[in-house]
């Protein structure tokens, strides 16, 4: 069984910064990707930001420039690294790993941007 377990969340002036932290354990035998995602009360979930086994990062519009994904395989831990937050960043923050033929979420952290 995989487990992920996120920290790293908090509350943050505007135009402020926080560092995501997402720890992969278990038997990982086959990944393909892993990301973030968010959720802002009433609203559905919205990808934030992946990254593929090799590499490759894909993010929303909404954050490209601010925010960085990277991933340390010997860890297995994807981080992402959020600058010059704005309010509406406010939510949720789940990780998500894609592997072993299956999804697999974390519990979530809560990001708030406000003064």
């Amino acid at each position: 069984q995989v487990q992920l377990v996120e920290s790293g969340g908090g509350l943050v002036q505007p135009g402020g910064s926080l560092r995501l932290s997402c720890a992969a354990s278990g038997s990982i035998f086959s990944l393909i990707a892993m990301g973030w995602y968010h959720q802002a009360p009433g609203k559905q979930r919205e990808l934030v930001a992946t990254i593929t086994s090799t590499g490759s990062t894909n993010y929303a519009d909404s954050v490209k420039g601010r925010f960085t994904i990277s991933k340390d395989n010997a860890k297995n831990t994807v981080y992402l690294q959020m600058d010059s937050l704005k309010p509406e960043d406010t939510a949720v923050y789940y990780c998500r790993l894609v592997g072993n033929g299956r999804v697999y979420w974390g519990q979530g952290t809560q990001v708030t941007v406000s003064s």
